[in-house]
């Protein structure tokens, strides 16, 4: 049953609810923590990653924000699991770079490029719950030498905006939020936000930028009762395809140790029972995708989902 302190969840958020300019306030409050700097929200970009889908809105939203400091940059948001996903951030990335040019315009239009990715499943491993990737380029020589900008270079480059002196500052940066590894008592804003993105908990005296305004924008009992049946709704699935992923890829792994001990012993090779299990564990993994995607199809789930949790394409969820 919910209460007064139940929050919708970010995702189903940033789709139906964050990209209204009145409710910019929760992203901007999520970016500027993230950015050290404050962060206000010039508009939503029209571009190919924001239109809607078929099935329901992309797990993706572009803004066009302003720095305290006045300078304009280009934030993707990214929340959806997919196949080879450190490729696609890096073509999110890439494609945000792009659409700002016009044919003609000058490279210098350019703007900064962030992407914020919030990891509803488990990517990688390591300790952190936040991890920040920026391009620096170093010496093979000399590894503590870090490539910068000399006077000179900086005095012949003649241009209106201001000068490079690092190429962090031109490439674009990173921000992975890995949700189920945060398990911390919140004292800071960053845990704050990591808080509200896993539990949905934000404290009554929260200072933290943008949860202030999700408390009165993000609110369960706020919705009506129409976008609650929805919101609800869309909750059972994301549980129902978690839950059928998990237990798929599970008896997948399970079936194909078991299959590469065999193997591996059949052979009595140390090389031969390494393959096996590396065979087996990807013959699990593959078939439990497919009886994962064909469940999700059978209990009426949208081809979206299906393509998001599985990692499958569209057309091989069609043909099952």
């Amino acid at each position: 049953m919910a209460n007064n302190n139940d929050y919708i969840r970010f995702d189903w958020a940033i789709k139906r609810i964050l990209r209204d300019k009145a409710n910019f306030g929760v992203l901007e409050g999520l970016m500027t923590v993230l950015l050290g700097q404050q962060i206000t929200i010039v508009e939503i970009l029209e571009s190919e990653s924001n239109r809607d889908s078929r099935e329901d809105k992309s797990n993706r939203v572009d803004v066009k924000a302003r720095t305290g400091d006045g300078e304009i940059i280009i934030v993707e948001v990214q929340l959806a699991r997919e196949a080879h996903f450190m490729q696609r951030i890096l073509y999110g990335t890439s494609k945000a770079v792009i659409e700002q040019l016009e044919i003609g315009q000058d490279y210098e239009n350019i703007k900064k490029v962030y992407s914020i990715s919030v990891l509803y499943f488990d990517l990688g491993s390591g300790e952190d719950y936040v991890y920040h990737g920026v391009t620096s380029f170093k010496g093979m020589t000399k590894p503590d030498s870090v490539l910068q900008f000399t006077t000179k270079e900086e005095n012949f480059v003649k241009s209106s905006t201001p000068l490079v002196v690092s190429p962090e500052e031109v490439f674009p940066e990173y921000f992975l939020l890995r949700v189920n590894q945060f398990n911390a008592v919140a004292k800071t804003p960053i845990e704050d936000w990591m808080a509200y993105l896993k539990d949905g908990v934000i404290r009554e005296d929260t200072e933290t930028p943008g949860l202030q305004e999700a408390r009165k924008k993000l609110n369960y009992m706020s919705m009506t009762r129409e976008e609650r049946r929805d919101y609800e709704d869309y909750m059972v699935s994301v549980h129902a395809a978690k839950d059928v992923y998990d237990t798929a890829v599970a008896e997948g792994r399970a079936e194909g140790r078991a299959e590469g001990r065999a193997e591996g012993r059949a052979e009595g090779r140390a090389e031969g029972r390494a393959e096996g299990r590396a065979e087996g564990r990807a013959e699990g993994r593959a078939e439990g995708r497919a009886e994962v995607a064909k469940a999700m199809k059978e209990s009426g789930i949208s081809l979206a989902d299906i393509v998001k949790f599985t990692g499958l394409d569209e057309e091989e969820v069609r043909q099952l």
